[in-house]
């Protein structure tokens, strides 16, 4: 293997999550293809057409050229109609036309990796014209490939891989993005403590503690005393940061203590992705 140690995980994640997605879509009849899924707007047609449009993009093909109808009332801002796009492209493509291509993506990134020597340093192709790192490319796709697997198995009833390697890439990214959730969005009080305790087939425990410049920042200590205490489910935590449900929703999953307010707002700005 010529792919750098660093980046084997994020490969290895993605092939979990993009096999785990070929068998489950593999034998949906043309209807079951319609089902809504937690994303706002899309099918499960759109689901697997923006992770066959995003592994697209890994590859470095050309973008489509398509106009997007006006009609796309969950398409608000630049970001969504960027992504938008490899969806609607393929909206009344057929089952068969769908596997297909699924089929042949996942062929040809194989064939990538297997022929990645690449630098994590090296900057590639991001969203919107950006440039990034490849490490945080390929942490961000293998992110987003397990959470629409997820996606898809709550459309079509079919829980599983909570524990698998996107599982564990997924806990990292939504980690790194407490602090900023807690000391920024939610207003944390400054030289105070939140506690996250976590259960479920992935377990954490983690404490954001605000300094008294008001900067967040994550630890594995537990906190004495904290401001405010929040405990659920890894399920429900996953679909809370990446806003496939509201806190109003999964009330009776999440176990708040301490202070109301700041609980609430941590709550309300909890979503991380876009």
């Amino acid at each position: 293997m010529s792919l750098h140690p660093t980046l084997q995980p994020y490969a290895d994640a993605w092939t979990h999550s993009i096999e785990a997605i070929s068998e489950l879509v593999g034998p949906l009849v043309e209807g079951e293809w319609n089902r809504r899924t937690p994303c706002p707007g899309w099918s499960v047609r759109d689901v697997v057409s923006h992770v066959i449009g995003l592994d697209c993009e890994m590859l470095g093909d050309p973008r489509p050229i398509h106009t997007l109808p006006r009609d796309l009332f969950h398409v608000t801002n630049d970001h969504q109609r960027y992504m938008e796009m490899q969806v609607d492209v393929r909206r009344h493509h057929t089952a068969p036309e769908m596997t297909s291509e699924l089929e042949y993506v996942i062929i040809r990134r194989n064939r990538q990796l297997r022929n990645e020597s690449r630098d994590p340093g090296t900057k590639v192709r991001g969203p919107l014209g950006t440039e990034l790192p490849l490490e945080e490319s390929m942490r961000a796709h293998a992110f987003n490939v397990w959470v629409h697997e997820q996606d898809l198995r709550a459309a079509l009833g079919r829980p599983g891989n909570l524990d698998s390697p996107g599982a564990h890439i997924a806990r990292d990214v939504l980690l790194a993005e407490l602090p900023g959730v807690v000391a920024e969005k939610a207003d944390a009080p400054r030289s105070s403590a939140i506690v996250f305790d976590v259960h479920g087939p992935v377990e954490f425990l983690r404490t954001i503690r605000v300094d008294i410049q008001g900067r967040g920042t994550l630890e594995t200590a537990p906190a004495l005393g904290p401001a405010a205490t929040l405990t659920l489910d890894w399920e429900t935590y996953v679909r809370l940061a990446c806003g496939r449900v509201t806190p109003e929703g999964v009330a009776d999953r999440v176990k708040a203590e301490g202070d109301p307010a700041l609980t609430g707002a941590i709550l309300r700005n909890f979503t991380v992705t876009q």
